[in-house]
């Protein structure tokens, strides 16, 4: 069983800035693949950045490339999501997860942080 805790949301002015942590405990595969995803308000979730299935590559939602940037601190196990530029629209309760089949869906992820909120102002 793997442990997800999301850290770092909160209140920001668009334009603002951001990093959310997330930090995994537990027995963690290797095998695993990593991926922050979101869920507007009335939305679906949705995957905004995510490790590949070669677990180097990282892919990012049009809406956030170039703004957001994915990384990771093996020896910490814990995974990082630095927002730039936030925009009204990034407003949303934003989930760490890991899976062993990854991808751009849902499906692909076994293991859920219990999410933390990001809303950007005006």
């Amino acid at each position: 069983q793997v442990e997800l805790v999301e850290t770092g949301g909160g209140l920001v002015q668009a334009g603002g800035s951001l990093t959310l942590s997330c930090a995994a405990s537990g027995h963690i595969s290797s095998n695993y693949v990593l991926a922050w995803f979101r869920q507007r308000p009335g939305k679906e979730r949705e995957l905004i950045a995510g490790f590949g299935l070669d677990r180097k590559s990282i892919n990012y939602a049009d809406s956030v490339k170039g703004r957001f940037t994915l990384s990771r601190d093996t020896d910490k196990n814990t995974m990082y999501l630095q927002m730039n530029s936030l925009k009204l629209e990034d407003t949303a309760v934003y989930f760490c997860t890991a899976g062993q089949w990854g991808g751009p869906t849902i499906a692909g992820y076994d293991n859920w942080g219990q999410g933390t909120q990001v809303t950007v102002s005006s």
